[in-house]
Formats: C-alpha cells, structure tokens, sequence
C-alpha cells in the first residue's frame, strides 16, 4: 500500500456526495405509536458528510442526487443550501399522488434501557430510480475535484444505483479525485434485488474502484465476504480492536489497491450512555483511538460525523493518527447535538481531540 495521491492546485470542489436524500421524522423521546408531533431532520449517509465537511470543516462541498419537485423536495432543497452544500440533481416530477418520492425515516431516540427504534417509507423512492447517465460527471468535475463519497445503502437501493455508484467512481479517478465507500451493508435492501450473494458481488465490482473504506466487521464480512470472527456470537468487548485489525490482512489480499480502512467501534451500555473509539489502517499501519464515555443525545448520524472529520484531516494533509482522532472527536461531538448533521465548529472538534473536556467555557 501506499498513501493517498490528493490533488492540489485550486479546485472547485473538495468534496462531492453520491447518494439518496430523505426526510427523518424524529419524535424525541416519545415513541411513533404514542406521538402527537415530531421534528424533521434532512439526512442522508453521503449528504451528511458533505453537510459535515461544509458547516464545520469549511471546505467547497457538493451532492449528487434525486430530487422531485413538491413541498418534501423543497424542504430538503432549502435545508442543502443552508448548510452550504452545492447540489446536482436528477430532477423527478411527482404525479401528485404516488410518487415518486424523496423517502421517509421514522426514528424516536429511545431513552435509557429503551432502545432507539428506526423503519422506513422507501416505497416509489426517486433516489432508487438513479441510473447511469443521469449525471454529466465530466462536467461535474471539470474544475477539479478533490475527493468522492458514496456508500452501501444508496447502492442497495435498486437495480442500477449500484451502476451509477460505478459510473461516479471511474469518472473521479480519471478526474484525479480520492474515492471512498461507507460498506453500510444493510441484508433487508440487499435481499429486495438478490440477496447476500448478489450484493457481494455488487460491492465488489464498486470496491475495485475505491482508495477508502468505511466500514465495522459485519460490513466487511458480509458486504466484502472477507474471513473474519463470528460478529453476532463473538462475546469480546466491542472496543477491541484485534478482530478489526485481524481482518485487514484478508481485505488488502483480496482488494490490494484500497489505502486505508476504517470504522467506529461502539459499546452500548445503555440508549444514552456509550463508550466509544475508533480504529485506522493506512498505508500498511494500524491506528486506534482513545475511548470516551458518551452521554447520547441522538445517536443518528454518529458514524458519518467520524467519516467527515477523518475525510477532512486527510485533505488537510494531518497526519494518520491525527486524522483518526479528529474523526473520532467530531464523531462524539455530533451524538451531543438532535439530528444528523453537525453542528460543531472545528475548534470544538480539536479541542477535544487534544483532550478537552465539558467544563463551562467562559
């Protein structure tokens, strides 16, 4: 292995985000079933890193994806332009009455021994009907980009959105641009176009064209089909890093050309009380994190939180571990705040990657 080519120079975009946007209906504390209001987050695993990498990290970030033209979609618009973020859309026509639709995720927060519950509405979804050629990427990358996103559930979501995830990829690396994939193997998507079998060989043909990967031990034994401990039987604290680090070897063996593999590691002790590290493979060295002990707000959007400080240290050209610990920080902090993306400044994110602690700031 060998570390990241990341471009210089002046370029139009640092980031740019592939994937399918939605609305999170999000009744606190209080179960749907029971719920008589709820507040609305705009989400979506690779918008959130853009929207991360934006508010909090300052830098010129864009996203690629479905938009249909009623209120849901305007909404959606208006909260992308708020957090600073550059939007290419597929526009989709509603037919006003089934679609298509920009998806709905119904999530409370659980509190204490009552965990947090998540389903959704994905039904006639315009992120799902994306397929190659719906984005000019020569145009799109013309001014330069420096580093692409995209990840498992968004290429899950049909037949073909795997095929543009391909598509986005081969057009970032002639443009010159770091390509990362956040496995999120998630087996209910997979299992509406083919199973296990079929998203294997999916996220394969994707990972051919990936420098970065995201992803726990489930993702990468299942959604890779990499050998690796018995995840739903092991008995080990989920903060131990060997089983993780174990696994590289199979994962850098079977797709040598990926530079770096990380993931957040999470031990839930309770709905609001986690501890919490990280580990980072790169360029043939292994890294871990301290662990805190998180107090949880809302636990949504944790995992894209550590992606983006991580994504965003490497750009900056920070060292490995340093990268791990500003993602790692930037994570914690993001459980401390409702919905999913940040709302943490980067002098927030450092101080507490140095150690910073919760004492009044006056």
């Amino acid at each position: 292995m060998s570390g990241l080519k990341i471009r210089t120079g002046d370029n139009e975009l640092d980031f740019l985000a592939l994937g399918a946007m939605v609305h999170r209906l999000d009744p606190g504390v209080i179960p749907f079933r029971t719920a008589n209001s709820f507040d609305i987050h705009v989400s979506g695993g690779e918008y959130n890193c853009a929207a991360n990498l934006s508010s909090c990290f300052g830098l010129n970030t864009g996203v690629a994806t479905a938009m249909v033209d009623n209120g849901i979609g305007e909404l959606i618009q208006r909260q992308v332009r708020a957090m600073g973020v550059r939007p290419f859309y597929k526009q989709f026509k509603h037919d006003g009455v089934r679609g298509p639709n920009m998806a709905t995720v119904y999530s409370d927060r659980g509190q204490g021994v009552r965990a947090p519950v998540v389903f959704y509405n994905r039904a006639n979804e315009a992120g799902a009907m994306l397929k190659p050629g719906d984005f000019d990427w020569a145009k799109i990358f013309a001014g330069g980009c420096r580093w692409v996103h995209s990840g498992g559930i968004f290429a899950a979501l049909s037949e073909t959105t795997a095929e543009v995830v391909i598509e986005m990829f081969k057009a970032a690396g002639e443009a010159g641009a770091v390509r990362s994939f956040d496995l999120n193997y998630r087996a209910k998507l997979w299992d509406t176009i083919g199973g296990l079998k079929k998203g294997q060989e999916m996220i394969a043909r994707i990972v051919e064209h990936v420098d970065v990967l995201i992803g726990n031990e489930e993702d990468l034994q299942k959604g890779l089909g990499v050998k690796g401990p018995d995840v739903e039987e092991s008995s080990d604290s989920k903060l131990d890093p060997k089983n993780f680090f174990a696994m590289i070897g199979n994962v850098t063996e079977k797709f040598p050309h990926v530079k770096a593999v990380a993931t957040t590691l999470r031990e839930v002790h309770s709905t609001n009380r986690h501890s919490w590290s990280a580990v980072l493979h790169y360029d043939g060295q292994n890294y871990t994190a301290p662990t805190a002990e998180l107090d949880v707000l809302d636990r949504i959007g944790g995992g894209d939180g550590f992606a983006s400080g991580l994504i965003y240290s490497l750009l900056d050209g920070r060292a490995p571990e340093e990268a791990l610990k500003l993602g790692w920080a930037h994570g914690a902090l993001l459980t401390t705040f409702p919905g999913d993306v940040s709302r943490a400044t980067l002098a927030e994110v450092e101080a507490f990657a140095e150690g910073g602690s919760a004492r009044v700031q006056r």
